[in-house]
């Protein structure tokens, strides 16, 4: 039910309010039929995804079926004394007076979201607007459903977002004319109240294709839709039309909320990882002074006492004092050594990561087009960028990361210590070979070949994955031991993905994941 379809219900019912409530009926356990002296039953059927409101002057019975509708019949009573609408939005409000007797009922309002699969009816306490505490909700909405709105029975009721349309109730001539650039099917884009189905039935009484603009015929399409705000109603060829075209608009609009969060997702990845090469660019900076320090501890180290905690040695420029902090459970030479080295794995992830910031840029963009596309992108450039990322997906398995070495053996990476222990323990045969970063926690890695032997660009593929999956990633020369699974045993009482081997080799590898 669109926007002034239900503006034009809720106009007719206003001409006789307030009006005395005759109480509740419930046809069935989605609707619910409120019988109004001298209206008839006002009939709100909350099923998804088509909910609906209207007037109805046939005799319906029913008792409540759940526990929302008996809240309703019990709290919900008084006349019913005034109606509104959000905007032109499927949103309205039904205030009601409450009653006096034997228990007292206080003044409530009865709130219908007329949205499609997210319909819903609540009771609200006494108050103004389209906000206010929810004594009821047919439909408890909770975080694990929807992560950005909640619709709980105590809690705050918060109203959709705001928007900015076009009223189509005082839409003036300027107005249209800047619309006639657009095609009539599309003008439900820039007018509230408008959905696929009136804004079909507004191509067919503008005498318009709803892929045409107006252009020089906008006064047409203007007449046409003050039309459709005295009278919505749709003729029967374009409600079937426009039933598919919702069915189109309803696909489209779950596929954007569908691609939006890996899309997000996508993007602050990147933007974490250009971070970290910014932060080993201000790392360089940090190994030049450390060398600069080691070179002055290694040419002062003769003279200096050991078990010091810090010292001062003069610059090689001539351009003062060095104040050099120093670890004293240890000598001059091996606190430059530490230096050193320290330098060297600054550096090292410095150049790693300089060599990939073109390419993270390239991906940066690219993900932020497709995200700035998506709002606008039609059913089929959807589906597309929904394949698209499918196929970018990395393959996985039932336990695991799946990889391909490149003798064409499939390795699996465990991504906890429960699946560590599956691969390790139950997937791999005594033949297949079993790999782990030495000394560093991290994932069992398994390459399962049949029994057969692994060629050298294989053992260090697989190694690679171990090193790059342990705590050890992003370092270089990480030892990595590999042996067949028939050596590898839990000890007893160990937890899950604790083991003990032996035979096995060594070798070294960068703690990168390997190209391809």
């Amino acid at each position: 039910m669109e926007g002034l379809m239900l503006a034009r219900v809720l106009r007719d019912l206003e001409r006789h309010l307030p009006a005395r409530n005759l109480g509740w009926v419930f046809p069935d356990e989605t609707t619910a039929a409120l019988l109004l002296d001298g209206v008839g039953n006002l009939v709100l059927s909350y099923r998804p995804p088509q909910p609906v409101v209207f007037v109805s002057r046939e005799r319906l019975r029913g008792d409540p079926h759940n526990p929302f509708q008996r809240f309703l019949a019990n709290r919900v009573r008084g006349d019913l004394v005034r109606a509104g609408q959000l905007k032109l939005d499927r949103v309205f409000v039904l205030h009601f007076a409450g009653e006096t007797g034997f228990v007292d009922q206080p003044p409530t309002r009865l709130l219908f979201e007329v949205t499609g699969r997210n319909a819903n009816v609540l009771v609200l306490e006494e108050g103004e607007g389209f906000g206010g505490r929810i004594l009821q909700a047919a439909r408890e909405i909770t975080g694990s459903r929807n992560r950005f709105r909640t619709v709980r029975t105590g809690g705050t009721y918060t109203p959709p977002p705001p928007y900015e349309k076009l009223d189509p109730r005082t839409l003036t001539e300027s107005d249209a004319q800047a619309l006639a650039a657009l095609p009539t099917g599309k003008w439900r884009e820039r007018v509230d109240g408008l959905g696929p189905l009136l804004g079909a039935e507004l191509a067919r009484r503008a005498n318009l294709a709803p892929n045409e603009a107006p252009a020089a015929r906008w006064p047409e399409a203007l007449t046409a839709l003050r039309s459709l705000v005295t009278d919505p109603t749709v003729s029967e060829g374009v409600m079937q039309e426009g039933a598919r075209e919702a069915a189109r608009t309803e696909k489209a609009a779950q596929l954007r909320k569908a691609l939006r969060e890996p899309l997000e997702k996508r993007l602050t990845l990147l933007q974490n990882q250009l971070g970290d090469v910014a932060r080993a660019e201000a790392g360089v900076d940090a190994a030049a002074q450390d060398r600069r320090e080691a070179d002055l501890l290694m040419a002062y180290a003769h003279g200096l006492e050991p078990g010091v905690a810090s010292t001062v040695l003069p610059a090689f420029d001539g351009s003062g004092e060095v104040p050099i902090a120093l670890d004293p459970q240890i000598s001059a030479v091996q606190n430059a050594e530490k230096r050193y080295a320290r330098a060297r794995r600054r550096e090292e992830v410095y150049e790693r990561l300089q060599g990939r910031e073109p390419a993270l840029r390239a991906e940066l963009a690219e993900a932020q087009e497709r995200l700035d596309r998506l709002d606008a992108a039609p059913l089929e450039d959807l589906e597309a960028l929904a394949a698209t990322l499918q196929a970018e997906r990395p393959e996985k398995s039932a336990y695991g990361m799946r990889f391909t070495t490149p003798g064409g053996f499939e390795a699996l990476v465990g991504r906890n210590n429960k699946e560590n222990a599956t691969l390790t323990h139950r997937i791999g045969r005594s033949l297949d070979y079993w790999f782990h970063a030495q000394g560093y926690p991290g994932s069992h890695v398994l390459v399962r070949t049949g029994g057969r032997d692994l060629a050298l660009p294989d053992l260090l593929y697989a190694a690679q994955l171990a090193a790059a999956h342990s705590k050890a990633r992003g370092s270089s020369n990480v030892p990595v031991d590999y042996t067949r699974i028939k050596n590898v045993w839990r000890p007893k009482g160990a937890p899950a993905g604790q083991v003990h081997y032996t035979d096995q080799k060594t070798v070294f590898v960068d703690g990168t994941l390997p190209e391809g």
